[in-house]
């Protein structure tokens, strides 16, 4: 793949976001035990809070012309920002478009970031270690949290990090 692109999603993009995030969530039901609603859609409430609220980005990406991600960014406003949401599709994972997806994603809101990830997602848990190491190099610190409301799963995993200025 080689014109990869991330921008900052706009409404005429809500479509696109919409089917990306129901192969995201499709993905995520593999850890989360999470099943379609009635309608054969999942839960989205994130998916609306990053395209209505101020203190969300959503992000698009794409590749060669077409969509193959998406990346949801909460917390514009707090000390610390959380990488909400991350997907890639699978025809383009393990082809360092993700890596580089949250390199410009973190660059364009230094300062300290959190993602979370399910530590019975393999692939996720060496993709986000390898992320930080690449971002920030050994500053970064991962610690288990009780997923609110959930006391049926298992504890997120979260790895956090402060992404620095960008030099100019």
């Amino acid at each position: 793949m080689t014109d990869v692109s991330v921008r900052l999603a706009d409404p005429a993009d809500r479509p696109v976001l919409e089917r990306l995030w129901l192969l995201f969530r499709h993905d995520m039901s593999e850890f989360s035990g999470a099943l379609p609603d009635p309608d054969g859609t999942f839960r989205s409430d994130r998916l609306h809070a990053a395209l209505t609220r101020a203190d969300w980005a959503p992000y698009l990406l794409t590749g060669d012309g077409s969509p193959v991600g998406l990346a949801l960014v909460r917390g514009l406003a707090d000390p610390t920002r959380v990488l909400s949401s991350f997907f890639v599709v699978r025809g383009v994972r393990r082809t360092g478009i993700g890596l580089r997806a949250v390199r410009e994603v973190v660059a364009k809101h230094p300062g300290p970031w959190e993602v979370a990830f399910q530590q019975g997602n393999a692939s996720a848990v060496a993709f986000w270690r390898r992320v930080a190491t690449e971002v920030v190099g050994e500053a970064w610190t991962e610690e288990r949290r009780p997923v609110p409301g959930r006391p049926d799963l298992p504890p997120d995993t979260w790895i956090s990090f402060t992404a620095p200025e960008a030099r100019g």
